[in-house]
């Protein structure tokens, strides 16, 4: 039993072997697109990304070569550091190289979660301190 003609969608003109996307392979995909994202580095996300890479390598290299480099708050910072400097580098390799096409197991959406809950951790981290000090500072005997 037939339903009829049904509607079929080809990556191909349908008017010409020769029309504007004659063999043009998957979709979205267009002859000038390369490997690389050419305008990606130019935006505003990008920019941020690298900003903040470059704000952590120094901060990195700061505590790093600080004569204090052997206590536990120290090697947190560096910890900290590093692993933020490699997540966010990552997510620019990954909208550089338009892996995120091709990576359609992880939500990238839900993946802004993961930056606020490193912001919130370090939030935790800075009050807890903070108040670890204080305590200290006021239990000291004079």
């Amino acid at each position: 039993m037939s339903h009829g003609a049904g509607l079929v969608r080809t990556t191909c003109s349908s008017g010409s072997a020769f029309g504007p996307r004659a063999g043009a392979g998957q979709r979205g995909a267009s002859p000038s697109e390369g490997l690389l994202d050419q305008v990606y580095p130019r935006t505003q996300g990008a920019v941020l990304k690298v900003a903040q890479m470059v704000t952590l390598l120094i901060a990195f290299i700061c505590v790093r070569s600080s004569p204090w480099s052997g206590h536990s708050a120290f090697r947190y910072f560096e910890v900290v550091t590093i692993c933020n400097l490699i997540m966010i580098l990552a997510f620019y390799l990954v909208h550089l190289f338009r892996l995120y096409r091709m990576l359609t197991c992880i939500s990238w959406p839900l993946s802004i979660f993961g930056f606020v809950a490193t912001f919130l951790c370090l939030a935790s981290v800075w009050l807890s301190y903070k108040i670890s000090c204080v305590t200290q500072s006021t239990d000291a005997p004079v």
